[in-house]
């Protein structure tokens, strides 16, 4: 017998545990508030059905195995975007749109990386499909920000990105040599100017176009000398505006790694404290079985990151002591104490891990 738990998973104990499903509660409600309602779909699915359903990503990284009953492969889960857009074009999909559908569950991943050692994570988000309009996309954005504010963070900003920048651009106003627009992506997303001269030197000031988003949107409107952006860039703007001024903001459009199936628009969240992002989102499509194809607009929230460097939550736990009657436990538990009764008389409040104490009836602090 063994403690050890596989690399990348680990246990949640009190309070932690208690802080992530705190989190997750506030960050569902606040979804609620905007018509979100919550999906529940398995943790495992038909490999091939979880990777059909998006342009790329419902399959990276996933955990796969042969299912002893159907024997086909099956995979856990990895995000699960995928599995709200499975729903929303099959189960929902005589719905009239947009829908709106909110999540919460864990996700496994085949493997961590050096920041994100974790493979196995609590993801909670909302998606809004049948839409990826500017309409939309502010409105996400806006949940999204209304969700960490409710989960009690502090320091909120966003990094925009505009995944498909390079593709539009190549098959427009700055053509690139055939097969090399994956690779120029990849330069660009490494911030490489030397690489990205090497394959098309136009390109270049789009290295430089990453920074402060005020400053960011000058230089790309500079830079589209065409107008090809100017829709994209307009709708950024709008979705800025209507944020104000609590939330700091900044954009690098050629920012790619992570938003591999996003389209016109993705969005990095960070908040104060945790050391990286606590969550993405933007707009991608979903692709029916009939072959249509369907926009949509989301985000997911990851508890843990959110959590990991957050103080322990507070506990206020009022001591009962040996023989105390449950009618007093139940009047103080209606007035919103955490009670903890003594079921033998050695029992004590330290043991317990008590704030509180009762004494004549009342709840009295304990010293110390």
């Amino acid at each position: 017998m063994t403690a050890l738990l596989p690399e990348g998973y680990h246990d949640r104990l009190p309070p932690y545990a208690d802080a992530a499903a705190s989190v997750e509660a506030r960050v569902l409600e606040a979804a609620r508030l905007h018509g979100y309602e919550r999906a529940d779909p398995p943790s495992i699915e038909f490999a091939e059905a979880l990777g059909s359903r998006l342009k790329a990503g419902g399959l990276h990284d996933a955990v796969r195995f042969v299912d002893p009953v159907s024997q086909r492969t099956l995979a856990i889960r990895p995000d699960l975007t995928a599995q709200v857009a499975r729903i929303a074009a099959t189960r929902m999909g005589h719905h009239p749109r947009p829908v709106r559908l909110s999540y919460a569950g864990t996700v496994v991943r085949l493997r961590g990386s050096e920041l994100a050692p974790a493979r196995e994570w609590r993801q909670i988000g909302a998606e809004l499909i049948g839409l990826d309009s500017t309409a939309a996309a502010t409105e996400v954005v806006r949940v999204a920000v209304e969700a960490l504010v409710a989960a009690g963070t502090t320091g909120i900003s966003i990094d925009f990105t505009l995944p498909d920048l390079v593709d539009l651009l190549a098959a427009g106003p700055l053509p690139v040599a055939g097969g090399q627009v994956a690779a120029l992506r990849d330069r660009l997303d490494a911030k490489d100017a030397g690489g990205v001269a090497a394959i098309a030197p136009e390109y270049l000031p789009l290295v430089e176009a990453a920074g402060p988003f005020a400053t960011a949107m000058e230089r790309l409107r500079a830079f589209d000398t065409q107008g090809v952006l100017t829709s994209r860039l307009d709708a950024l703007d709008a979705i800025a505006a209507a944020l104000g001024e609590g939330v700091a903001m900044t954009l690098d459009p050629t920012e790619r790694h992570g938003f591999e199936f996003q389209s016109w628009l993705g969005f990095s969240l960070f908040v104060a404290g945790p050391p990286r992002e606590v969550g993405r989102g933007g707009t991608y499509t979903i692709f029916h079985e009939d072959g249509a194809e369907e926009k949509a607009t989301g985000f997911s929230l990851y508890a843990d990151a959110i959590v990991a460097t957050a103080p322990p939550t507070e506990r206020r736990r009022l001591f009962l002591p040996f023989g105390t009657e449950p009618a007093a436990g139940a009047s103080l538990r209606a007035q919103g104490w955490v009670t903890v009764q003594a079921l033998e008389e050695g029992d004590t409040p330290e043991a317990q891990l008590c704030t509180h104490i009762l004494t004549n009836g009342q709840p009295q602090a304990i010293a110390g």
